[in-house]
């Protein structure tokens, strides 16, 4: 366990969360809506810090990234948790976990970026779960891995609170972001979130100049109705045609 970065101490031990939009308010033993942070004493800690439950050198194109170091290899690393409870995640077995220390092998941030270095990985990739929730060791290895000439990816629901895309803005390159939907309704039945602050990190990372990409997942009947594709694709034009 870590102490986290981005909260505040408040009265009666308690703790606020300012990692992500969720800016959890946790009690004395509790843990935030991510179930990996934990108040121990009036102060939050990160029980998945150093600990991955995946780490492969995928085509850079699985992340998916089409149009950022194309052809080339990224090293593939995630810890366990999530800060949505999306119905149909692809990955709970690793997201949604219960509150408890999360599984996984004990890696050092130079023990990744070196791994990445040796499956001549041109990218150090933070995905396959939310890597908003272990935060604290995607940063270290982000500095580490600019420092040894290698680039950073971010796979992310985009949930992040505007301190944290500060602190990755002078090391994170790359981001894809899933903007599941066009509507709050559908991101609180379905994720337990909320639309705005996605849209917001999505314009907070394009002005860091993060080189940004965006993903839909097409639901039918949740998301395919042509208003709905529509705002999104007006949306993403306003952002950027390119």
């Amino acid at each position: 366990m870590k102490e986290a970065l981005l909260y505040s101490r408040l009265e009666a031990s308690s703790v606020r969360c300012r990692l992500c939009a969720h800016n959890c308010l946790i009690r004395e033993g509790d843990f935030g809506f991510c179930r990996v942070r934990q108040n121990i004493d009036g102060v939050l800690y990160t029980n998945n810090y150093a600990k991955l439950v995946a780490a492969n050198a995928d085509p850079v194109e699985k992340k998916p990234l089409y149009h950022f170091l194309p052809g080339s290899l990224a090293f593939s690393i995630a810890g366990a948790g999530c800060n949505f409870r999306c119905g149909f995640c692809q990955n709970w077995e690793i997201s949604q976990l219960g509150h408890s220390l999360p599984g996984g092998e004990n890696f050092t941030a130079g023990q990744v970026v070196a791994l990445a270095r040796e499956n001549g990985c041109e990218s150090i990739a933070y995905t396959y779960t939310e890597p908003t929730v272990y935060f604290e060791f995607a940063l270290e290895t982000a500095r580490l891995a600019r420092e040894a000439g290698l680039h950073n990816i971010f796979v992310s629901n985009g949930y992040m609170s505007e301190e944290a895309v500060k602190l990755l803005k002078p090391c994170l390159d790359a981001a894809n972001i899933d903007l599941k939907f066009f509507r709050d309704d559908s991101y609180r039945r379905i994720c337990s979130g909320h639309l705005r602050p996605v849209l917001d990190s999505i314009l907070r990372l394009k002005e860091a100049g993060v080189w940004v990409e965006i993903t839909t997942l097409i639901i039918p009947r949740e998301n395919d109705s042509p208003q709905e594709l529509a705002g999104i694709a007006n949306f993403i034009a306003g952002l950027s045609r390119d």
